[in-house]
């Protein structure tokens, strides 16, 4: 089974309440081999909400108390975060998951790269919370980006 961010997959989950379809992910979907996930809504954040970004570090530095993710009003939403990981982990495990797809740029999804955390577009090497954690536990974690790549070699 392949994990995939819900917005990948057409939910409006994303924080401004909009989706990035990506149509490999829709047919996974359809065929059921895909389930969807949102960290941020299982930590118990809303939609819309503001953007967030990881101020310090990166998602293993979030994961081990050393950075912290904030909105863009200051507000410290490190808490849902952490939360929405572990929760979307559970899910990964009880469905045996040997793959996720997320979202790059994310806080809690980005595989490769997120925002630098001055909230003025700027990205940086670097990986969001919930990819940091799947990767901890040994699941192999892609972004949309290199999608096509990943189906193509398991043909």
């Amino acid at each position: 089974m392949i994990l995939v961010s819900s917005c990948l997959a057409g939910l409006n989950v994303r924080y401004n309440g909009t989706h990035c379809l990506d149509d490999k992910i829709r047919e996974l979907i359809e065929t059921k081999q895909a389930v969807t996930v949102c960290p941020e809504i299982l930590g118990g954040l809303s939609t819309p909400r503001e953007p967030a970004e990881i101020i310090g570090g990166n998602g293993g530095d979030v994961l081990d108390g050393k950075a912290k993710v904030v909105d863009q009003s200051g507000n410290d939403v490190t808490e849902p975060f952490v939360k929405g990981a572990y929760t979307a982990l559970r899910t990964a495990l009880e469905l045996d998951a040997k793959v996720v797809v997320l979202k790059e740029n994310s806080p809690s999804c980005g595989s490769s790269m997120i925002y630098n955390g001055e909230f003025t577009g700027t990205k940086m090497i670097g990986e969001g919370v919930t990819a940091s954690l799947f990767r901890r536990y040994g699941i192999k974690v892609i972004s949309e980006e290199n999608l096509a790549d990943f189906l193509d070699k398991i043909k």
